[in-house]
């Protein structure tokens, strides 16, 4: 498939700081490609250079092949974390007032039913709920009907539920055939959308691949969780990680795990056993975990 977005050797120098240091990767066509790091790893300078805020000290941006130009901002959609809206307008009158800003775009009717915005679309945006002013801010970020969108943390402080409604959107909207690049904190949300990951530490790209190939690629074991209550006192010669009210053991053989386990009396009614996640791999390779 052909890269919509081609980055080469991208910089991005500061007096005291290199922010990003030669970054290389293609973005497919029609993928949602997630870019995870650290605070201070360079991803928000990163992706603020692709969307042609800031830009690069060194290194080149293409977009389908060629460098970007004054076109290139009518051809992408941003959903920043906070836009600012119109105030003391309803959602529709939101949705007119921003689609009004471009020569060619979206119809307004279809991104209402595309991002689920007709059970409220005569609120004034004031009194829009987390979930509800995401999905409306997605509208706005689609209003151009962009061949590449931008999403922003779209998700920090909803609810559970109304992160997976957003979450189902974004696939929705990818089936269109749209391309997606996603920041995110949750590491759930990278697994279950993203088709391509690149994870940033010190402004490099220190992995990068699907879910699944950098899972495969770094664990060959599972993860036993336990109450630190259930171990308390018991003598094991299993390594323990302890994390908050519970410990972890990190082992290729579960069978062997469980055994040693029996064989201290340690209680198992609440065991858990676990694959490798995404956030384990992360707090793997940084030494730290996403949302710190």
């Amino acid at each position: 498939m052909a890269a919509i977005l081609t980055v080469r050797d991208l910089r991005k120098r500061y007096p005291k700081v290199v922010a990003v240091d030669g970054v290389s990767f293609e973005v497919e066509e029609g993928i949602c490609f997630s870019l995870l790091g650290p605070n201070g790893a360079g991803k928000s300078t990163t992706v603020e250079m692709l969307e042609g805020i800031l830009p690069p000290s060194a290194g080149e941006i293409r977009f389908r092949g060629r460098p970007l130009d004054a076109t290139y901002r009518e051809r992408i959609g941003i959903q920043f974390q906070n836009t600012a809206l119109q105030d003391f307008l309803t959602v529709r009158e939101n949705l007119r007032f921003f689609r009004a800003l471009y020569r060619h775009g979206a119809d307004i009717d279809e991104l209402i039913e595309v991002c689920r915005l007709r059970e409220f679309l005569d609120r004034d945006t004031r009194k829009l709920s987390g979930g509800q002013r995401q999905r409306l801010l997605l509208a706005i970020a689609l209003v151009n009907d962009p061949e590449l969108l931008f999403l922003d943390e779209p998700t920090t402080g909803l609810d559970p539920q109304a992160r997976r409604n957003f979450w189902e959107l974004v696939r929705s909207i990818k089936a269109r055939g749209k391309t997606i690049v996603l920041t995110t904190h949750y590491m759930e949300e990278a697994y279950l959308l993203s088709d391509d990951i690149a994870i940033m530490d010190h402004g490099r790209i220190i992995a990068r691949g699907s879910p699944q190939q950098l899972l495969s690629e770094h664990f060959d074991d599972s993860v036993l969780e336990l109450p630190v209550s259930a171990v308390a006192g018991k003598s094991l010669a299993l390594p323990l990680l302890q994390r908050g009210e519970w410990v972890e053991i990190i082992t290729a053989d579960v069978g062997a795990a469980v055994r040693s386990l029996l064989a201290a009396d340690v209680p198992l009614d609440r065991l858990r056993i676990r694959p490798r996640t995404l956030e384990d791999l992360f707090l793997q390779l940084t030494g730290s975990e996403l949302r710190t």
